[in-house]
């Protein structure tokens, strides 16, 4: 899951997903990243937190962390959370392997619509909550698929 300072919409991805992940018993690795490195080391956006425990899911021992080319070998699939985030991660690709690996999260709702996850940053708290909807939504056809 990649946004661009992995402080709102990627660990809201992450962790939405990780719950769906650990509530079926499934061993598969989650995380997130940000294309940019400027929150590296800090926790997710007060924000995002409390949406995140408004439907029970702790991400509050995330830390930032900027996507790296090595990504692409410890990955299956990376969701990026807009065009932008999509076009950085595509720009770390040794190959068309890794390229095939990287697609937009809410084109697994609605197929080549190319939508992004709005950044909740500058909003306010009910921007919060339109991002957690739309990535749950996501999430659980994701899930679908994996299980």
């Amino acid at each position: 899951m990649v946004c661009l300072g992995n402080i709102c919409r990627s660990p809201l991805a992450e962790g939405i997903l990780l719950a769906k992940v650990n509530s079926r018993g499934l061993d598969i690795k989650v995380d997130s990243a940000g294309t940019g490195g400027w929150h590296v080391g800090q926790g997710p956006d007060h924000r995002a937190l409390a949406i995140a425990n408004k439907y029970g899911i702790d991400i509050s021992q995330q830390q930032a962390r900027q996507f790296s080319s090595t990504d692409f070998e410890d990955f299956d699939i990376i969701y990026a959370m807009d065009d932008s985030n999509l076009s950085d991660i595509v720009s770390l690709a040794n190959s068309n392997k890794d390229l095939e690996k990287v697609q937009l999260i809410l084109n697994e709702i609605n197929p080549e619509d190319n939508t992004p996850v709005p950044d909740p940053y500058y909003g306010g708290d009910d921007g919060f909550e339109k991002v957690y909807q739309l990535l749950d939504a996501a999430c659980e056809i994701i899930i679908k698929k994996i299980s």
